[in-house]
């Protein structure tokens, strides 16, 4: 059973923070109580390739955790985050306006809504700033 709060769910790497990463969170939080699947650091090397994640598992946990938006991290070792829409069963589901609603995991389980991404702010941009060859 839901309290009156609606339960928001997005998920992701979140390997460097960065404001993209704050504003969704921050869009999340304006619509309930907020719930990050963050992929493990497994999940990130068979996605992003063996130099990532830059910060580890629990480094990057601990961020999220500290920030006011977020409250609660459930970390899935999966390629996707199904198991965890299934079991949380999420009033909303918010990525970012790269997808479309239906390449959405978990649209068929919950609403979805698409946020605006914040043009030229990425991680992938941030390490090629510093000069890291990832």
């Amino acid at each position: 059973m839901h309290s009156s709060k609606k339960i928001i769910f997005t998920n992701g790497c979140f390997d460097i923070l960065h404001r993209g990463h704050y504003e969704l969170l921050a869009f999340c939080k304006t619509m309930g109580r907020v719930t990050v699947g963050l992929n493990s650091d497994e999940s990130i090397r068979r996605l992003k390739g063996p130099s990532r994640p830059v910060n580890r598992e629990s480094d990057r946990i601990f961020a999220l955790e500290c920030c006011r938006y977020v409250d609660e991290v459930i970390i899935f070792d999966e390629d996707t985050p199904i198991k965890i829409i299934t079991e949380l069963k999420p009033d909303v589901i918010v990525k970012g306006s790269d997808y479309k609603i239906k390449d959405v995991v978990g649209a068929n389980l919950a609403q979805v809504v698409l946020f605006p991404f914040v043009a030229g702010i990425s991680t992938s941009n941030l390490i090629s700033k510093m000069g890291l060859e990832l």
